[in-house]
C-alpha cells in the first residue's frame, strides 16, 4: 500500500489542475435494465453496481473481465491475458453460477460456462454494465444462482467514423473501427476490432476478431432492434486446463450471436418479445504441434423466445413472461446432446405511502432432463428519507449440470452422469444512499447451498471428476461508495472520482469426502478495490486502480494499475500500464498472470 501512495502523490505533484466538462452523469437516474420491472437505480431493492461508458472509457483495460475485476463481490479468474479465457463469480459463486446478458438476452452455453464472456464486441461498444448480486432465479430463471451481469450496448443518435490502434510489449497490437449511421426513425451501429499478442510466457499467444452490428427501427408498430455478432478466439492455452503441466494445449472458439427484439407500449400495457440464436463452437487441441494426439470438438447451439409484459395499475406493477430454450450440443467427446427448457415469470411490485415497496414474484422452470422447479422470491424497500434506502430479498435459486459436468471424457476428468442439480437459499440485509454525484451501498450476504457440483479428486494419482457437495454456505459483508466529485461539489474541480470497494466472504463447507477442490474453494476471502481519476491541466487525465485479493486457496496479493489519457475534441491518445509493480500472481490456481504490462494507443472520430 505505501507504493501505491508514493505513486498516487507523485503523480499528483506534476501539475496545476482544471475542469473541461465533465459528463453529467447521476446513477440514480439510471434505469435497470431488467426483462419486466425496469426501474431506476435507487428504487432497486438489491445490490446493484454499475459501470458507466465514462467510466468504462478511462479504466485500464482491453477487455469485459478486466471491467469487472475491479468491483468488490465479482471474482474475475483468468487464464491468461486481456480476457482471453476468464470466468466470474459473484460473492464466492462459481463460474456457471452467473448469468449474462447482453441487453436482456440470455448467453446460455449448454456445453460449459467456461465460455460465457466470449463476447462479440470490445469496450468501445458498451453503454454500461449492470451486475446484480445474490439470486436472481425469480427474475432470470436458472444460473442466475449467486446473481447476474448485464451488458447493456446502445446505438448512437449522430453520424461519425471511428478508427483506434493500440501496441504494447510482448508484441501486442491491435486495431477497431466503429461507423454509426442515424436516421429519424432508423439508427444504425458497425464495428470491427481485432486484437493480438505474442503472449508473456511461452504458448500463452492470442488473436482476437471481433465483428458487432445493431440497429434500432422505430415504427408505428412498435419499435425493432436487431443485434448480430461474432468472436473468433485463437489462444495457446500453457496450463490453462486439468494441470500446469499441460504447457502446449491450444484452443480456437468462435461464438456467433443473432437477436430481434419488439418493443411496444399501448396505454398502461407495455410488452417484449424476443427471438435469440448463439452458437459456440470450441474446438481444442492438447498438443498445439500434434493435434492428432488428442483433439476435442464441441458444437452448440441454443434458440431461443421470450416475451415479458407489464401492467401499471392503481395496485402497482405486474410483470408476466413467458421462455422457451432448446439447446443442442455436438461433439465427439461429449456426444450429441439437447435440452429444453420451458420458463414462466410473475411478478407484482407493490408500493405504499411512497416509502414502502415490496415485490414477490416465482419463476417456474420445467427442464427436459431435470423435470420442474418453482423459484420464489422478493424484494422489500423502505426508504427513510429521500436518498436513504433500507432493503432486503431472498429467493431460492437452481443451477443444472453442464453437458461438460455430465459426460466430459479425458486422461485427467472424468464426467459425472448421476449429478444432481445445484440449489440454494439466498438473503441479503442492507442499506444506500444515493444523492447527486454519491452512491453507497452496503450489505450483509448469505447463500446456503446444497449439492453445490464442483470437481474434485482424493489423490493427485486420480482423475478430476465432478461430485455433488453436501452443503456449503457462502455469507459475508459487501460495502461500496462511488464519488462523482464534479456533480457532488457542483464545481468545476480537478478531481473526477473515487470508487472504494470491499467484500469480505465466510465460506463453510460440509462435506462427507476429503478431497482436493479445484473451483469451489477458490472464493475470494478479502477483496479490496480501490480506484482514483482526477484531470492534469486541461486535457490531460490520469486514472489509477488498487486491488488486494486474498484467496482461501492460494496466495494473497495487490496488484495497481495505471492509464493516462490525453483528450481533446475528437483525438484521444492513451498510455497503460497494468500490475505496475510487477507482482507474480494466480487468479487460479494453475496460471502465472502476466507481469507489468506497458500498452499505448489511440483513436480519431471523423464526424459525418
Amino acid at each position: 500500500m505505501h507504493k501505491l501512495i508514493a505513486f498516487s502523490l507523485s503523480i499528483l505533484s506534476l501539475s496545476l489542475f482544471a475542469q473541461d466538462n465533465p459528463p453529467n452523469i447521476d446513477l440514480p437516474n439510471i434505469v435497470i435494465k431488467e426483462n419486466r420491472l425496469e426501474l431506476p437505480f435507487s428504487d432497486v431493492s438489491r445490490s446493484v453496481n454499475i459501470i458507466t461508458k465514462a467510466q468504462i472509457k478511462n479504466l485500464p483495460v482491453q477487455s469485459v473481465p478486466e471491467i469487472l475485476s475491479y468491483i468488490a463481490g465479482v471474482d474475475i479468474r483468468q487464464r491468461g491475458a486481456h480476457g482471453v479465457q476468464a470466468d466470474v463469480g459473484i460473492r464466492g459463486g462459481g463460474f456457471d453460477q452467473v448469468l449474462i446478458l447482453v441487453n436482456g438476452i440470455k448467453l446460455i452455453d449448454p456445453q460449459t460456462g467456461h465460455h460465457l464472456l466470449n463476447l462479440p464486441f470490445d469496450t468501445e461498444n458498451i453503454e454500461r454494465i449492470e451486475v446484480l448480486k445474490g439470486p436472481g432465479a425469480r427474475i432470470y430463471g436458472q444460473n442466475a444462482f449467486a446473481g447476474a451481469i448485464n451488458i447493456v450496448t446502445k446505438v448512437p443518435n449522430n453520424n461519425y467514423v471511428k478508427i483506434g490502434a493500440q501496441a504494447g510489449q510482448n508484441g501486442l497490437g491491435g486495431g477497431n473501427l466503429s461507423v454509426a449511421l442515424a436516421k429519424e426513425n432508423f439508427q444504425q451501429y458497425f464495428s470491427v476490432s481485432k486484437d493480438f499478442s505474442d503472449g508473456y510466457r511461452h504458448n500463452t499467444d492470442y488473436d482476437i476478431t471481433n465483428y458487432f452490428y445493431q440497429n434500432n427501427f422505430q415504427s408505428s408498430v412498435g419499435n425493432f432492434s436487431l443485434i448480430a455478432g461474432h468472436t473468433e478466439r485463437e489462444f495457446g492455452a500453457n496450463g490453462f486446463y486439468a494441470s500446469p503441466d499441460f504447457t502446449e494445449q491450444y484452443e480456437e472458439v468462435k461464438t456467433s450471436l443473432l437477436a430481434l427484439q419488439h418493443e411496444v407500449t399501448k396505454g398502461n400495457w407495455t410488452s417484449k418479445t424476443r427471438f435469440f440464436w448463439r452458437q459456440n463452437k470450441d474446438d481444442y487441441i492438447f498438443v498445439r504441434e500434434n493435434p492428432s494426439l488428442y483433439h476435442n470438438i464441441h458444437k452448440s447451439n441454443v434458440l431461443g423466445i421470450e416475451t415479458h409484459t407489464t401492467y401499471q395499475s392503481k395496485l402497482g406493477i405486474t410483470g408476466l413472461g413467458v421462455e422457451v430454450n432448446k439447446m443442442y450440443l455436438e461433439s465427439n467427446n461429449l456426444g450429441d446432446q439437447d435440452r429444453l427448457v420451458l420458463s414462466a415469470f410473475a411478478e407484482h411490485r407493490f408500493q405504499f405511502l411512497d416509502r414502502f415497496d415490496i415485490t414477490p414474484g416465482v419463476s417456474l422452470n420445467d427442464y427436459s432432463d431435470f423435470g420442474t422447479q418453482i423459484f420464489p422470491g422478493i424484494d422489500i424497500g423502505v426508504t427513510l428519507k429521500d436518498n436513504l434506502k433500507l432493503f432486503g430479498n431472498a429467493g431460492y435459486t437452481w443451477r443444472i449440470p453442464t453437458f461438460t459436468d455430465l459426460f466430459y471424457e479425458d486422461p485427467s476428468n472424468e464426467g459425472n452422469p448421476d449429478l444432481q442439480p445445484e440449489e440454494a437459499f439466498s438473503y441479503e440485509g442492507g442499506i444506500k444512499w444515493s444523492k447527486g454525484g454519491i452512491q453507497i451501498q452496503a450489505s450483509y450476504f448469505n447463500r446456503n447451498s446444497e449439492n453445490l457440483i464442483d470437481w474434485t479428486k482424493v489423490a493427485d494419482t486420480l482423475r478430476w471428476k465432478p461430485n455433488n457437495l453436501n452443503e456449503v454456505t457462502m455469507s459475508g459483508l459487501d460495502i461500496s461508495a462511488d464519488l462523482f466529485f464534479p456533480i457532488l461539489l457542483n464545481s468545476d474541480t480537478w478531481l473526477q472520482r473515487l470508487n472504494i470497494g470491499y467484500t469480505y466472504i465466510d465460506a463453510d463447507v460440509q462435506t462427507s469426502e476429503s478431497a482436493i477442490s479445484r473451483y469451489v474453494l477458490e472464493n475470494l476471502k478479502h477483496q479490496f478495490v480501490l480506484g482514483f481519476e482526477y484531470r492534469i491541466g486541461q486535457f490531460f487525465f490520469h486514472n489509477i486502480r488498487f486491488r488486494y485479493s486474498d484467496r482461501a486457496s492460494l496466495e494473497d496479493y495487490s496488484v495497481v494499475d495505471s492509464k493516462f489519457i490525453y483528450r481533446k475534441g475528437n483525438t484521444e491518445l492513451f498510455l497503460e500500464a497494468t500490475n505496475l509493480f510487477d507482482t507474480d500472481y494466480k487468479e487460479t490456481n494453475l496460471v502465472p498472470m502476466p507481469g507489468r504490462w506497458v500498452k499505448f494507443g489511440g483513436s480519431y472520430r471523423f464526424e459525418l
